[in-house]
């Protein structure tokens, strides 16, 4: 008897337990799903902070078969001997990084039109765009036009064009008496850009170089004519032009507009504690999400200029993500470019996270 009411207790206790266990996991699951919904409704996940990891789902195309690599990107075909650094994607600390779909992506942008604007890394981003959405749809029809300031990649079927502007400091470069003359309170070439659905700015690289690769010979600041000023000035006043452009040009119903931010170099090993070094045979990234030469300079002014916009722009933040990647460029296999190329980016790479980026900030 004494046996049966012990079995009894015992088992009316476990009832109890597993009761209260329901309760808890029940209570504990909706806690989740409000927090969750409260997160996405503020904002949730920051795409941007992260850490890189090997994902042997990349690359997502082989260079080889895509059409609208130039020589300069082509690290294989130059003779890159190490892969991994094909094999990493980025992995955001506050959420999963939605998988790259081409289809998908040209089945939303249909009869759509996307446009590239600024220098060589809008160039890098451009031609990893169209590879991706090429492995993607290898038998679809494209047409591929180069021209020096308007290059255009179309996938037929889709209606879909992937357009790039070169134009590096995005304000005028205009012709006078004197020379060249970079203008900063101008953007004649504007008129190519109203009619897109979607815009990715960017420009940095040629405000800083001087000597024979100069893009200038004065730059015209107001009514002043300069034969040099404060190159981190200059590219805040130019990008104020470009802030009140897009405020008076672009309509936000019809267009997206994104910033591609700053894309680092790597020609001072310094920047990551290793002074004798440069990009020049790195095979791995940095690990962590911090970069102890910190942000440049520029990034701060995108920052600012953004900031003080009436438009919505995104910011595609690639700057310390990109820092990480000192394994990423071109180096000597840049084709038959010489020297050591620390400021591009091997294609496939890392604008293809970019471009991942990009479409995870379109869906999410």
């Amino acid at each position: 008897m004494g046996s049966k009411v012990n079995t009894l207790v015992l088992f009316t206790l476990f009832l109890v337990a597993s009761l209260h266990q329901a309760r808890a996991a029940k209570s504990h699951n909706s806690n989740v799903t409000r927090l969750k919904g409260k997160k996405e409704i503020v904002g949730g996940c920051n795409l941007f902070i992260g850490s890189w990891v090997i994902d042997p789902s990349h690359p997502l195309y082989d260079s080889s078969s895509c059409p609208f690599i130039d020589a300069e990107f082509d690290c294989q075909k130059y003779g890159r001997p190490d892969k991994q650094y094909l094999k990493y994607s980025w992995k955001p600390d506050s959420c999963v990084l939605p998988r790259f779909d081409g289809v998908d992506f040209l089945n939303r942008w249909r009869g759509k039109k996307i446009m590239f604007v600024g220098d060589s890394l809008s160039l890098n981003m451009w031609e990893s765009l169209s590879c991706m959405l090429h492995a993607a749809v290898p038998n679809a029809t494209t047409t591929f036009v180069r021209r020096e300031a308007l290059s255009t990649v179309t996938f037929q079927e889709y209606g879909v064009t992937i357009q790039l502007y070169r134009t590096p400091y995005l304000v005028d470069i205009v012709r006078e008496e004197v020379g060249r003359v970079l203008t900063l309170d101008s953007i004649q070439a504007g008129s190519a850009w109203i009619d897109m659905d979607m815009l990715i700015f960017n420009s940095w690289h040629w405000w800083t170089h001087k000597g024979d690769s100069q893009g200038w010979d004065y730059i015209r600041d107001g009514p002043s004519l300069l034969k040099d000023m404060d190159r981190l000035e200059a590219f805040y006043k130019g990008m104020t032009t470009w802030a009140q452009w897009v405020d008076q040009n672009i309509n936000p119903t019809k267009t997206k507009v994104f910033f591609q931010g700053i894309s680092p170099t790597h020609y001072q090993g310094q920047e990551w504690n290793e002074p004798r070094k440069s990009c020049s045979g790195e095979l791995e990234p940095l690990g962590g999400s911090t970069y102890p030469a910190g942000l440049p300079p520029a990034a701060n002014i995108v920052n600012k200029v953004l900031k003080n916009m009436k438009s919505k722009v995104y910011l595609l933040d690639i700057t310390l993500l990109s820092q990480l990647r000192k394994d990423a460029h071109p180096s000597a296999y840049s084709g038959d470019h010489a020297g050591n190329d620390c400021s591009h980016w091997c294609l496939p790479g890392l604008p293809d996270i970019w471009n991942e980026l990009l479409n995870a900030a379109l869906i999410i």
